[in-house]
C-alpha cells in the first residue's frame, strides 16, 4: 500500500463527492469490496479467505490480488474509505456552524451518529483494525486521529468559553467517539428508530456529558 506524504491530509486521497452532511445516498461498492465487506461481516477478517472473496464477487483470484495486493488490502480500502467519509463529513457540519461553539459541537456529534447507522455495515468494521499491519494500523490511526482532533478542539473551546464543563476534554474526547462507535452495535434498519432520531438522542447525551448549559441552536426544517 502506498505510504502517506508527511504533512498532507489524511482524508484528502478519501474524499467524494458530498453535497450535504445529512444526506446519505445507499453505499455503493465495486463488486470485490463489496463481497469483501459482507465475508467480513458475516466470519470476521481471520475467516475469510480471498478465495471466499473472490467466490462472492464472481471474479478470479489473481483479479483481487492484482487489484488489492491480498486480504489485507481489502480490509484498508474498506476502513480507509469509511473512516475518510466520516472525517469528510464532519468538517462540512463543524463549517456549517459559522464558529458557533454549541452548534459545532452538535452537528459534528450529529454527523457521526448518522455515519454510524447509515453506514453502519463498513463503520463496524472498525474493530477488525486489530489484524492491520503496522504501516497500515499507522496510516489509519491517522484518519482517526483527525476526527478526534476535530471534536477535541471544539470542546476544549467550549470549556475555555466556559459552555462546557469537563474535568479533561482529551478524556470526555475519548469517551464520547466510543460512544458513537458503540451504536453500530446494535443498531439495525428496522429498528423502531431512524437514524435522525438516534443522532438526535446522542447529541443530546453528549450535550449532557459536557454540562453545556444551554442548547444549540435549533434547526429549522427543510421543506
Amino acid at each position: 500500500m502506498a505510504s502517506m506524504t508527511p504533512g498532507a491530509d489524511p482524508a484528502s486521497e478519501h474524499e467524494t463527492h458530498i453535497d450535504e452532511w445529512r444526506a446519505f445516498a445507499p453505499l455503493e461498492l465495486p463488486p470485490i469490496l463489496a463481497a469483501a465487506l459482507e465475508n467480513f461481516r458475516e466470519h470476521g477478517y481471520h475467516g475469510t479467505s480471498v478465495r471466499d472473496v473472490a467466490r462472492r464477487a464472481g471474479v478470479s483470484l489473481p483479479m483481487i490480488y492484482y487489484r488489492f495486493e491480498n486480504k489485507q488490502g481489502l480490509l484498508v480500502a474498506l476502513l480507509e474509505s469509511a473512516m475518510g467519509e466520516v472525517l469528510q463529513r464532519a468538517r462540512q457540519a463543524d463549517k456549517e456552524a459559522d464558529g458557533r461553539v454549541l452548534d459545532r459541537f452538535g452537528n459534528v456529534i450529529e454527523c457521526i451518529v448518522l455515519h454510524m447507522t447509515h453506514r453502519a455495515a463498513t463503520a463496524s468494521l472498525d474493530s477488525e483494525l486489530r489484524y492491520l499491519e503496522p504501516a497500515n494500523r499507522k496510516k489509519y490511526a491517522a484518519l482517526r486521529k483527525a476526527l478526534e482532533e476535530l471534536l477535541l478542539e471544539i470542546i476544549a473551546e467550549g470549556a475555555a468559553e466556559g459552555l462546557f464543563e469537563v474535568d479533561s476534554a482529551t478524556d470526555t474526547t475519548r469517551a464520547l467517539l466510543g460512544m458513537c462507535q458503540a451504536v453500530t452495535g446494535w443498531y439495525h434498519p428496522d429498528g423502531p428508530l431512524t437514524p435522525e432520531d438516534i443522532a438526535d438522542r446522542y447529541a443530546g447525551i453528549a450535550l449532557r456529558t459536557v454540562g453545556a448549559r444551554v442548547r444549540p441552536t435549533p434547526r429549522t426544517p427543510k421543506m
